[in-house]
């Protein structure tokens, strides 16, 4: 009952406020809901989504930023200066309310439903960040972003700085001869590795990295048996470092399916750090960078990126 009094008064109350720093009008944006909101206020925002806390870090915003959520690991003084609201799949409408926002920035598939329901009925816009992963989507995310805050000079310089990132990454990518089959294993419980097929975070970033996903008939992430992975001849297994829950070397080698393919036969397994390996942010080339000279050394030498992306006039 005490709950659902507070967040009753967070929704109808007009303590949440509307600081006067954003523009007299407003500003329009059109979102991931196909909706246009207006933002009249960004002086008190809340990030739901590691990318974009990461792009409001990158541009500069800071200051502006009263709450985050736990995928924001980067950089490390989000979270460590900034409150917590939760899990970006779990969070609590009367977690991020009580922190009196004045706009709130979700990336798509944020939740649950009822939370996001519950957020729209406040009075304070709610813009849902587009979660598109292809180089085109990552662009748009940080011109999008840029823009719900007022600082659409900053956005495009930005953006440009990882569209050169992008560009060099494609001449690295042009010089792959032969590209290794990559099956990225989400997690690995009861003998039943889950892994991303099309349409994911994991598949675009194999792609970019100039090599192929071995899981081809499906899209997203499912749980496959031992038939399947041996069908599917992956050369290597990539997978995110969680923690004491992080997927072993030798749990993929000495498991039935893998020790049938040549992830066993030649020891090659690639773990990365998971936000910057799949959170599609200001990093994403630079991990696609990282991932393709792990696969390939040879194209070690000269593979260093020249852009702009940390330059300061991007903050300013």
């Amino acid at each position: 009952m005490t709950f659902c009094r507070t967040l009753a008064n967070l929704l109808l109350s007009g303590t949440i406020a509307c600081a006067s720093t954003a523009h007299a009008a407003g500003i329009t944006v059109h979102d991931a809901r196909n909706r246009d909101v207006t933002v009249a206020d960004f002086a008190r925002t809340v990030s739901i989504g590691g990318a974009i806390t990461e792009i409001l870090y990158a541009l500069g915003l800071e200051s502006r930023l009263v709450g985050v959520d736990t995928t924001s690991l980067y950089p490390a003084a989000a979270l460590h200066d900034k409150p917590n609201v939760g899990y970006m799949r779990q969070i609590s409408a009367e977690g991020v309310l009580g922190l009196n926002p004045s706009l709130i920035l979700a990336i798509q598939g944020s939740g649950p439903r009822e939370t996001m329901d519950l957020l729209e009925t406040a009075k304070v816009p709610l813009v849902l960040v587009p979660e598109t992963f292809s180089e085109e989507g990552l662009v748009e995310k940080i011109k999008l972003v840029g823009h719900a805050m007022g600082v659409d000079a900053r956005a495009e310089c930005l953006a440009t700085a990882v569209g050169a990132d992008l560009k060099q990454l494609r001449t690295l990518r042009a010089k792959v001869t032969k590209p290794v089959r990559v099956m990225f294993v989400m997690s690995l419980l009861n003998g039943r590795a889950m892994v991303a097929g099309h349409k994911t975070a994991a598949d675009e970033i194999i792609q970019l990295a100039g090599a192929t996903n071995a899981v081809e008939d499906y899209d997203g992430y499912k749980n496959i048996g031992d038939e399947a992975i041996v069908a599917a001849k992956p050369d290597v297994v990539l997978s995110i470092e969680r923690g004491k829950d992080s997927l072993q070397a030798d749990a993929v080698y000495t498991h039935p399916g893998f020790a049938l393919t040549p992830v066993a036969a030649n020891k090659s397994f690639i773990t990365m750090d998971g936000l910057y390996l799949l959170g599609f942010g200001p990093r994403t080339a630079a991990a696609a960078r990282d991932l393709s000279v792990k696969l390939y050394p040879a194209l070690a030498d000269g593979s260093a990126f020249t852009s702009a992306l940390s330059a300061a006039n991007c903050r300013q």
